[in-house]
C-alpha cells in the first residue's frame, strides 16, 4: 500500500482524493491505474499469433494503432472510463513514469515488429522463421504487459532495454 511518505507532498492531496473515489471500482487505488487498459495490447498479440496460419492477418495488424491511456478509455465502455480518465492525471510519477515507459516500448516492439513481419511475408520468408519471429515478438510483448499489470498493481520498475533485447533474441 502507498504510504503518504511515498508520494511527494505536491501529488499527494490529488492522489489521496482519486483514491477515495476509485475505491470499489476496478481502478487500483494504490496507483490509480486500470489494467483495462491492457486490452488494447492484448488485441494485437492476439492478432499476432493468428500470422503463423493465416499471413494474410498481417493486414489486420498493420491497422493497429498505438492509443494513449486517456484514449483507450474515452473509445472503451469500461464502466468507470470517466473516472479512469480524470485519474489519470493523478496517477503519482512514481508509477506514471514507469508505466509511461514501458507503454512506449510496447508501443515501439509491437510497431516494429509488424513492420519487420510484414517485410519477412512480402519477401517469401520460411515459414518457421516467421513463426519464430512472431513467437518472439509476442513473448516479449507479454512480458512488458506483465510489467505494466505489475505497475497497476503497485511496481514502480520497469523493463530495461537490455532485458526486451534477450526477449527477442
Amino acid at each position: 500500500m502507498v504510504t503518504d511518505s511515498d508520494i511527494p507532498p505536491e501529488e499527494r492531496v490529488a492522489f489521496e482524493e482519486f483514491a477515495a473515489r476509485v475505491d470499489g471500482t476496478n481502478i487500483s487505488a494504490q496507483t490509480l491505474l486500470a489494467t483495462d487498459y491492457l486490452n488494447h495490447f492484448n488485441e494485437i498479440v492476439m492478432l499476432l499469433d493468428m500470422i503463423p496460419d493465416m499471413p494474410d492477418m498481417i493486414e489486420e495488424c498493420k491497422m493497429w494503432a498505438p492509443k494513449s491511456y486517456t484514449e483507450h478509455f474515452a473509445d472503451s465502455s469500461f464502466k468507470d472510463k470517466q473516472l479512469a480518465i480524470e485519474a489519470y492525471d493523478r496517477v503519482p510519477g512514481k508509477y506514471r513514469r514507469p508505466f509511461e515507459e514501458t507503454l512506449n516500448q510496447l508501443n515501439t516492439l509491437i510497431l516494429g515488429g509488424v513492420a519487420k513481419l510484414e517485410e519477412e511475408i512480402v519477401a517469401g520468408s520460411d515459414p518457421g522463421l516467421v513463426a519464430e519471429h512472431v513467437k518472439a515478438i509476442s513473448r516479449a510483448a507479454q512480458a512488458l504487459m506483465d510489467c505494466a499489470n505489475a505497475i497497476i498493481h503497485g511496481s514502480d520498475r520497469a523493463m530495461a532495454q537490455v532485458e526486451i533485447d534477450s526477449l527477442l533474441a
